[in-house]
């Protein structure tokens, strides 16, 4: 049994399931939905800090005295089809879905009993949102169910009251942040707990490892479900389950703890923008590379989308997560289940990241740009002659190679049509029998 202590915690194994998973794609949609400016941040921005263009799009579009709180009912939900969703996230090869059930304005996607009318079966689209998309999920394809959830929030009175005192009472962790997150376990069974938004507060304040010890004993998870690094000051990049250390974390070099990468599709922001433009979203080619540099640096890739108030998933979203399934679908042997290589990236061709399929015994050599003169140089890989096989994932024959000397080997690239290429963003050499 693991005792609430970071020491005891930290200790417990990861469920192989989630390095195995490599890639998941991270839902953020809430009552921030429905400005969708600026960014997720929106009521912080325009209430705390009064950032001009926020306090502008108020005084341009709403009437005087409008609170963020009237966004509630506009959060309508009504083109939402946990199906359709559920449709597009096996599309995209993820492994995982990560919804925040919860955002730091405190607005919950279930029902919460600690969440009087500001949830969205009392307020909105009436519907328990976070049980629609579990079922779907669970459903139709072979997904884990994650949730992110917010431990503060930015203008509950019990926070701030108990942030004035310094944190020595401890007022909204015990009857509100505590009591939903046990909520969401026993109710939804999340295997992924992706908590969130410390408030500047440790995590004696929030009970983190009070928590965790129960998850990981008693929970109807307890087996299999992971938690990240988010659980108080002080506790990111070091403790909990794997670490994330900060947003759109790629270090490009290998970590001795297992780490995930989250970022977002749209570049600024984590939530639907409306007035975002077509340069504001990453193409499929920085969506690809992301993941390759990610995984061989022995990272999970958990990639964003921002659904709209009214339950779409933007079709440029929408695209994009087709796109990196359809890449996969050739590709993702070189992904799925691998462990790092000796090296990560190429010394002498750059863009060139490696992982290792253990079962096969193969090393992935993942390209990122089709080379002109129709041969590739590889600086790592040591080959054997009369041994070494080198494919191209996609292509059938075998490829011709010649090695240079201790280490290194240059590839004979097969001369194909664009039409003719395995895919269109990213290639991998899979090559066997390496010393």
């Amino acid at each position: 049994r693991y005792e609430p202590t970071w020491g005891s915690l930290d200790a417990r194994p990861l469920p192989a399931w989630f390095d195995e998973a490599k890639f998941g794609v991270f839902i953020h949609w809430g009552v921030f939905s429905v400005p969708s400016f600026g960014s997720e941040w929106f009521w912080w921005y325009w209430q705390k800090e009064k950032r001009e263009p926020y306090v502008k799009f108020m005084e341009a579009n709403y009437p005087p005295g409008f609170s963020y709180e009237d966004f509630g009912p506009l959060f309508t939900a009504e083109f939402f089809d946990p199906n359709q969703w559920a449709d597009i996230l096996k599309a995209s090869g993820a492994k995982y879905v990560v919804l925040t059930s919860k955002h730091h304005e405190g607005f919950t996607l279930w029902g919460s009993k600690y969440s009087w009318n500001w949830n969205a079966v009392d307020v909105g689209p009436k519907r328990d949102l976070v049980a629609e998309l579990a079922a779907s999920v669970r459903n139709r394809t072979d997904l884990r169910f994650g949730l992110y959830h917010s431990l503060f929030e930015w203008f509950n009175r019990l926070f701030l009251e108990d942030a004035t005192n310094a944190f020595k009472t401890r007022k909204f962790p015990s009857s509100k942040s505590l009591p939903e997150l046990y909520e969401l376990v026993t109710k939804y069974q999340p295997e992924i707990i992706w908590s969130d938004g410390d408030g500047n507060a440790p995590d004696t304040y929030w009970n983190s490892t009070g928590f965790l010890a129960w998850l990981y004993n008693d929970s109807p998870v307890r087996d299999t479900v992971v938690t990240n690094d988010r659980w108080g000051v002080g506790s990111i990049c070091s403790h909990g389950g794997f670490y994330t250390c900060s947003d759109r974390y790629n270090p490009g070099h290998l970590l001795a703890h297992k780490w995930e990468n989250c970022m977002t599709i749209d570049r600024s922001s984590w939530g639907y923008r409306r007035d975002a433009r077509l340069g504001d979203y990453l193409a499929i080619e920085d969506l690809v590379k992301q993941l390759a540099e990610t995984v061989s640096c022995g990272g999970n890739l958990l990639m964003n989308i921002g659904p709209t108030h009214d339950g779409r998933i933007a079709v440029v979203f929408e695209e994009r997560l087709r796109q990196v399934g359809a890449w996969l679908k050739v590709n993702g042997e070189a992904i799925y289940g691998t462990k790092p290589w000796r090296a990560q990236n190429d010394t002498v061709t750059p863009g060139v990241w490696y992982t290792f399929s253990p079962k096969e015994g193969k090393v992935n050599a993942i390209f990122l740009n089709w080379p002109g003169s129709g041969t590739l140089e590889l600086g790592e890989p040591r080959a054997k002659l009369g041994e070494t096989q080198v494919k191209l994932a996609g292509y059938k024959e075998l490829l011709k190679w010649v090695a240079l000397g201790e280490k290194g080997m240059i590839i004979d690239l097969p001369q194909l049509t664009p039409q003719q290429l395995p895919c269109q963003w990213g290639w991998t050499l899979q090559l066997t029998d390496i010393n």
